[in-house]
């Protein structure tokens, strides 16, 4: 054996032996620090909107910028120069509900951003089923049969879907009893396996149109989850992530962790999880929270980008254990970070792309905002506006009261300092593209029409009706649920309305279903498709009334509290 020879043996030797310890050193280290960033309900917002932050105190402060791509590409780039191996979640609604810059193109933008942004998986929402299962499929594996022919693959004429992974464990094919998409996704990060497991609202059935999802049945959240559990396991997971895409309440700070005072079905949820998770990222509510139930934390970050969630934890492979968990909540303010070049360009491109739609003038308003808040009895002034522009628009078909649901009303209605308020803004408020539907209701399915407005499951919270000029009634919060509209107080133009008397009304396609808890819509009766959308009726209202603004907004009351 030449010198050469045996120096490469001796290296050859010494090099094996390095390998083994460090093998040695992997399967024995200590626990591992997993980093994740979490964001939900994003619905397409491209761009920067308006945030209300709060301060520590509880106070609402001055109302900023917030969000978007740009804001949240520059601090994932600078988070992941502190860790490489971050992972990037969501607890659903990455679409849906969305500003015309992305819901134009069919939100292709929206999912194509996610995957530059290195997104791993999203619970589904129920906005990801607004367009319907089949819509949901193409959004996940790519291609252009599409129930919106006229706006799929026109940002990419091969669109090839989403490269992050839907999750949705408790939606079921009724044809196969089976999760209609994966359950669970398992994450390899720095030797140790993490499963994140996602699930949608039980109650998505009740706030998506029917049509779009049938023959899928949503079950219990928590059920889902925990059976979920032993697959993983199987699978090798050291550590599991629930991603839940439904939410509560709370007075706490949306930026201080360790919060005890959360409350709705979230709390209800997680109290039912198997001891193993002990981290839940939700969403749904679009509210900011960092919040410990029974030794869990819960977490939340607002929407439309406005917030991502931090979450760090030691995750013991040896053991299956987390210990050290903290989570922080970052507001997304334009410019805190070093701009992605990439996502600016994006962005420009998206903003280029639809410039000439969403700059078209529509009118010019006497004010601006009109706002979307209820008052104290249930009423919005945008509420109003709506109510009365699908009134207007069907009055040739014989409609004498139009009806609006709040959910469906998703922005204020903005415009710019010459007040005159462009496509995209308007669309910005109604951006679903549901049609109208008219119909008759008896004045007795009026009245129980109006009492569903409380008769609700627990979960769903009161959801008002918003109502158009010439329809007024009186509701007394001490009366029991069912009986709540007082007696003698609900009239039309001032005529009170006969029980036995039939009334033509308007509502979009959504509510017509029975959408958002609304049975009795369902039941009316001599029902038109007219297949006109909410979004032209408000446009051509808006213009019919150049310049009046907040002079649209109900001068009297509608909806009366009693007090």
């Amino acid at each position: 054996m030449t010198v050469s020879t045996r120096a490469c043996a001796r290296l050859t030797i010494l090099s094996t032996a390095l390998l083994l310890a460090g093998c040695a050193s992997t399967a024995s280290q200590g626990p591992v620090t997993i980093n994740l960033v979490a964001m939900n309900d994003f619905h397409g917002n491209l761009e920067p909107s308006r945030y209300v932050p709060t301060g520590a105190d509880g106070a609402r402060e001055k109302a900023i910028r917030a969000g978007g791509l740009e804001a949240v590409a520059a601090a994932l780039q600078a988070w992941r120069k502190e860790d490489k191996d971050l992972l990037f979640v969501s607890a659903g609604d990455l679409v849906g509900g969305s500003p015309a810059m992305s819901s134009l193109f069919a939100d292709e933008p929206t999912i194509e951003a996610m995957n530059m942004l290195d997104l791993r998986v999203s619970a589904v929402g129920n906005h990801e089923f607004d367009a319907g299962r089949k819509e949901l499929l193409r959004q996940q594996h790519g291609g252009c049969d599409s129930p919106r022919p006229g706006r799929a693959c026109q940002w990419s004429p091969s669109w090839g879907g989403a490269r992050f992974t839907y999750l949705a464990a408790n939606v079921i094919d009724s044809a196969t009893g089976k999760p209609f998409i994966p359950g669970f996704r398992i994450e390899e990060v720095k030797g140790v396996k993490v499963g994140l497991v996602g699930v949608v609202l039980q109650g998505a059935d009740s706030v998506v149109m029917a049509s779009g999802i049938a023959g899928l049945k949503f079950g219990d959240e928590a059920e889902a989850i925990n059976k979920a559990i032993p697959a993983m396991r199987a699978q090798g997971a050291d550590v599991i992530v629930a991603l839940v895409h439904e939410g509560g309440m709370t007075k706490d700070a949306p930026l201080q962790p360790g919060c005890t005072g959360l409350e709705g079905a979230i709390v209800d949820i997680v109290k039912k999880l198997d001891p193993a998770i002990k981290l839940v990222i939700s969403g749904h509510s679009h509210q900011g929270y960092l919040c410990q139930v029974e030794g869990r934390t819960v977490t939340q970050a607002a929407t439309a980008g406005h917030l991502l969630t931090r979450i760090s934890m030691k995750v013991d492979a040896r053991t299956d254990t987390v210990s050290d968990l903290q989570v922080n909540n970052v507001v997304m303010t334009p410019g805190l970070y070093p701009a992605d070049p990439r996502m600016v360009a994006f962005v420009a491109a998206a903003k280029e792309r639809s410039r000439t739609a969403l700059a078209r003038p529509v009118a010019k308003l006497g004010a601006a905002p009109v706002l979307r808040k209820n008052n104290e009895a249930g009423e919005s002034a945008l509420g109003g506006v709506i109510a009365d522009a699908v009134l207007a628009a069907t009055r040739a078909q014989g409609a004498q009261i139009g009806f609006m649901n709040e959910g469906g009303i998703r922005k204020d209605l903005e415009a710019g300092e010459d007040k005159v308020a462009s496509f995209g803004q308007v669309q910005a408020v109604l951006p679903f593209g549901n049609t109208l539907v008219v119909m008759d209701l008896t004045g007795a399915q009026l009245r129980a029409l109006l009492e569903q407005q409380w008769a609700r499951p627990a979960a769903s919270g009161t959801s008002m009706l918003q109502v158009s000029r010439g329809f007024s009634y009186q509701w007394d919060e001490k009366r029991p649920v069912g009986s709540r509209v007082v007696p003698g107080s609900l009239t039309l133009d001032g005529v009170a309305i006969d029980d036995g008397k039939t009334y033509r009304v308007v509502a979009n396609n959504f509510l017509a279903e029975g959408g958002d808890h609304f049975p009795e819509f369902a039941k009316g009766s001599k029902r038109l498709e007219t297949g006109m959308l909410d979004l032209d009726a408000l446009t051509e209202y808006l213009k019919k009334h150049e310049g009046q603004g907040a002079a649209l907004a109900p001068a009297a009351p509608r909806i009366i509290k009693a007090h």
